[in-house]
């Protein structure tokens, strides 16, 4: 019989079966949930920090919030490139200070297996962190005068008058940035295609990658549709709880 047309026969839950089995999407979804975790909380983190040094109305205020949104208006390839040759052992970091005189200090993170990720996440929080400031200076700008007056009158030192009283009066725009980088990790693809390709080895194998490399590559369109839905499942099992509590609170606490 011919192999060119198409064949229609159910096969049940067979894909899905493969494609857990497959220790190269179990690797893209381990690196998937690394790359998460300490991209969102540092980006998260960095963004609001950078918004509060923003709010102390410094001086070119203007050229600060464009130096750091710069870095989210540049195209994730564009990124990888700059960063990648960063981290190259023979012409980055480790180049030029082992050029200083420190001929023994190693920085080769993008060739380490147990690092390479990481390197990912570095040029990550790069791109997003920008982002994340002008969400949360919005947030922090939009909070009510007179709170800032009675925390002044009650003589509330700043690090604990934003940690306490403004971080919680922002929840939504934070909530906002999460939601925005929890889908950009699930859509990370083009940062780690053009840094590692999801080398060495597969340290760096991401699930975009994995669904992209079996549909165009290796034509494998059932353990790609397979990938594709698995991934959809898992995103929407994680935002959709998350934005219903957090509605649920904002309501709770309108009351």
């Amino acid at each position: 019989s011919s192999r060119m047309l198409a064949n229609w026969n159910f096969v049940g839950i067979d894909q899905y079966v493969a494609l857990f089995g497959n220790r190269r999407w179990l690797t893209s979804l381990a690196n998937m949930a690394v790359f998460g975790a300490t991209y969102i909380g540092s980006t998260l983190v960095g963004g609001f920090l950078l918004a509060i040094f923003l709010d102390q109305r410094v001086r070119g205020e203007g050229i600060f919030r464009t130096i750091f949104l710069y870095s989210y208006a540049t195209s994730f390839i564009v990124v990888g490139l700059v960063w990648r040759w960063i981290f190259n052992p023979n012409m980055g970091i480790q180049d030029v200070v082992r050029d200083l005189g420190f001929a023994s200090f190693t920085f080769d993170w993008i060739v380490d297996q147990r690092m390479a990720i990481f390197t990912i996440v570095i040029a990550a929080i790069w791109h997003g962190a920008g982002l994340v400031m002008v969400i949360a200076l919005a947030g922090i700008r939009g909070v009510d005068a007179e709170i800032w007056k009675a925390l002044k009158v009650d003589g509330v030192p700043p690090w604990r008058a934003y940690v306490h009283v403004i971080l919680p009066s922002v929840r939504g725009s934070i909530i906002t940035a999460a939601v925005l980088m929890m889908i950009g990790v699930v859509r990370l693809y083009d940062l780690v295609v053009a840094m590692t390709n999801g080398g060495p080895g597969s340290a760096t194998e991401v699930p975009a990658k994995f669904i992209v490399d079996n549909l165009f590559e290796r034509q494998n369109i059932g353990l790609a549709s397979a990938a594709s839905i698995s991934l959809l499942v898992m995103l929407l099992a994680l935002l959709v709880p998350w934005l219903l509590w957090s509605r649920g609170r904002t309501g709770r606490s309108a009351r």
